[in-house]
């Protein structure tokens, strides 16, 4: 028998070619993108999310795409404090139409009216509040929901950095106090004395007025009866 095993050949793995963009689908797509409307929320009622929203206003036309924007931590925090649901929160919100006529005149139509008319609805009692962004495209917001990250980012670096020279500084005070206890430590043991004696201090204090009063009347009376005696 033979001792050497034949090996099973190993499959080369095939390089995926990149996807070549062509300009003319290109075109097509930007003429598709300038024919979209969006519609901006301005207030989310509670219990509401992105799918939610976009099957409400899919009734007025194809929603292509939902953006909301979730409500802060410290907010949601301090509100699950309070009593508050546990669920998520969202603030505000924009919505994409496939036809800019159909978004602007959800903007007019829709806003100041009643999300839900039926009683036993989680959202009766509430209101739209929307409003058409003439000109306004999705890329505007990406560009805006880009921005906001960076200057949150930003914030937070120059708030660590703040901190990293908050605790430099507080150890530079803390050796410098270390130093000047091992001066006076040394200090004291050349001298003979420990650190737990303190240096007794005098001060001179007046006499009450009516004290003086009482030695004077004092020292006249104890004349008075020497001078009797001689």
């Amino acid at each position: 028998e033979d001792s050497h095993h034949e090996e099973a050949p190993v499959k080369k793995k095939r390089k995926k070619k990149p996807h070549k963009i062509n300009l003319d689908d290109l075109q097509d797509f930007n003429k598709v993108l300038k024919k979209r409307g969006i519609v901006y929320i301005a207030r989310i009622p509670p219990r509401m999310g992105p799918a939610k929203v976009k099957t409400l206003l899919s009734d007025f036309g194809e929603v292509t795409r939902v953006y909301l924007v979730e409500e802060d931590k410290a907010a949601s925090k301090r509100r699950k404090k309070a009593g508050g649901s546990h669920g998520k929160r969202y603030i505000e919100g924009w919505v994409e139409f496939a036809n800019k006529k159909v978004a602007k005149q959800v903007g007019e139509e829709l806003n100041n009216t009643p999300i839900s008319n039926k009683k036993r609805d989680k959202h009766y009692g509430e209101i739209w509040n929307v409003k058409y962004l003439r000109k306004f495209m999705w890329s505007h917001l990406t560009e805006k929901v880009a921005y906001e990250r960076r200057v949150r980012e930003q914030k937070l670096r120059v708030e660590m950095m703040q901190a990293k020279r908050e605790n430099a500084a507080y150890a530079k005070l803390v050796e410098a106090g270390e130093a000047f206890d091992h001066i006076q430590a040394r200090r004291s043991k050349r001298n003979g004395k420990t650190d737990d004696i303190q240096p007794k201090r005098r001060f001179h204090q007046q006499a009450p007025i009516f004290e003086k009063d009482e030695r004077k009347k004092g020292g006249a009376a104890k004349k008075a009866v020497l001078e009797s005696l001689v």
